[in-house]
């Protein structure tokens, strides 16, 4: 399964109480179909003392599955917390956009979206030496002695 298929039959659930295993979670989800695979993140702060960080991931074989289980499991209760169900979404790549520690003009998105041909180049070098010649005369030539505003005096 490719990774796009695969996030496509993958559910977030959020609000989990930090009681919740992932045998609880199986056992909620595994009437809308087959579960691939159930993450449940734990909590990496040093001084953190729930078991994890209140959010899974469950994956389906199928996507179909994973609607199923967003239609059914979102604002059902788990341990006397409402949970929100819904599709999952990818997870942005680190090496691209704000959050990454490579500069923005070095990235390959970047480069492909705003990169300039050397056709451009030398049609834009063209196009200026030849506006040197073809400049119209300077609309504010003649206006040096009105810098005083206001009516006239007479």
């Amino acid at each position: 399964m490719t990774d796009a298929a695969r996030w496509k039959a993958t559910v977030y659930v959020g609000g989990l109480a930090s009681l919740v295993t992932t045998v609880n979670l199986h056992d909620a989800f595994i009437p809308f179909g087959e579960i691939a695979d159930i993450t449940l993140p734990k909590n990496d702060a040093p001084n953190a003392t729930d078991p994890h960080r209140g959010f899974a991931y469950v994956e389906y074989e199928d996507a179909e599955d994973a609607k199923e289980a967003i239609d059914n499991m979102d604002q059902s209760e788990l341990f006397g917390r409402v949970l929100r169900v819904s599709a999952a979404k990818a997870p942005k790549n680190a090496e691209e956009g704000l959050g990454s520690k490579t500069a923005v003009w070095e990235q390959e998105g970047w480069l492909a979206e705003h990169a300039v041909s050397e056709e451009d180049r030398a049609a834009a070098a063209a196009g200026a030496a030849a506006s040197i010649d073809d400049r119209p005369e300077d609309p504010m030539q003649g206006l040096e002695g009105l810098d005083v505003a206001g009516p006239k005096p007479e």
